[in-house]
């Protein structure tokens, strides 16, 4: 089944192929100028540190639903070995396996593709299994520190979490913007919160991932007249599951990704965060979320933190 034509005119409108150039491989990363980094530092009064990544375990949010994407798979290679002879300084060293979208994580650019193309028109094809993403992979994206927005559009309804068939909205991005005080600019990374993390925090990793809040089709305009350089959330799916449209799958990761160029993350816990903004009466913060230097992956871990 084909896109419909109404997804093609959302991509025409948000589509920043060749923006900054025909071999540009970072998208809206591009908008995180020294400007803004400067800027995102003076947000910085406290000092508080607030970690956003849920913790990898054998037992974490995977259930099996996406192929392959499976959690950590964490063994110890070596336990107190006394490498170089009896009497020595011993060393312990572990191995994983996982899914690179297996906990907190960003998508590459490279992890969504449509009618052929990845971002900035680049065909498909150019990801193979033996060589990754020839372009775009998540080692492109180095420096992912910017200043970070809370939108915490739960607490601007006066709820601890959204309702499972809740698509979140240009309005509601414009609601929880007036709770927060904070005006959206460019460069910013947003951060969404929908309190959905609190059904996996609480036990049900099967009714966190289904139903779940997420974002709307209609939200990829809305961060691309601001600028916005990366959005994540606190959900499996980023977008609403099932999906707001009857047979269209994804396609938020699709105009996000392949159109606009915009890193976009999940399973991020922002719920010490909430707290955090909401006692520090401030919704802007300095955020360092750097990615894994996976060469040619479509994904990758990241523990991201929040300093107000």
């Amino acid at each position: 089944m084909s896109l419909p034509a109404a997804f093609h005119e959302i991509a025409k409108r948000v589509n920043n192929w060749g923006r900054w150039g025909q071999d540009d491989e970072i998208g809206t990363l591009n908008l995180v100028t020294d400007e803004v980094v400067r800027e995102a530092v003076a947000t910085v009064r406290a000092g508080r540190r607030v970690p956003l990544a849920v913790d990898l375990k054998q037992d974490g949010v995977q259930t099996g639903m996406i192929p392959g994407r499976v959690n950590p798979l964490h063994v110890m290679v070596q336990v107190n070995q006394e490498l170089f002879g009896p009497g020595t300084v011993a060393t312990s060293d572990d191995a994983v396996t996982l899914g690179l979208q297996a906990g907190t994580h960003w998508d590459a650019l490279t992890h969504a593709s449509h009618s052929g193309r990845i971002y900035n028109g680049r065909p498909a094809g150019t990801i193979t299994a033996h060589g990754r993403a020839e372009f775009s992979g998540i080692h492109t994206a180095r420096q992912v520190v910017s200043r970070g927005v809370l939108l915490d559009v739960a607490a601007a309804k006066g709820l601890d979490r959204l309702p499972g068939d809740h698509a979140v909205t240009p309005e509601d991005l414009d609601e929880a913007a007036e709770f927060g005080g904070v005006t959206v600019r460019s460069g910013d990374i947003v951060l969404v919160r929908t309190g959905q993390m609190q059904v996996y925090l609480a036990g049900d990793k099967h009714g966190y991932a289904f139903p779940s809040p997420g974002l709307s089709v209609r939200t990829p305009e809305w961060f691309h007249a601001r600028d916005v350089a990366a959005v994540a959330n606190d959900t499996l799916t980023f977008e609403i599951f099932p999906p707001e449209i009857d047979d269209l799958w994804l396609p938020v990761h699709a105009l996000d990704l392949v159109e606009m160029g915009m890193l976009q993350g999940q399973n991020w816990n922002l719920e010490e965060l909430s707290t955090a903004c909401a006692q520090e009466r401030r919704y802007a913060f300095l955020l360092s979320a750097m990615p894994e230097p996976f060469v040619g992956g479509t994904g990758t871990p990241v523990a991201p933190v929040a300093i107000l």
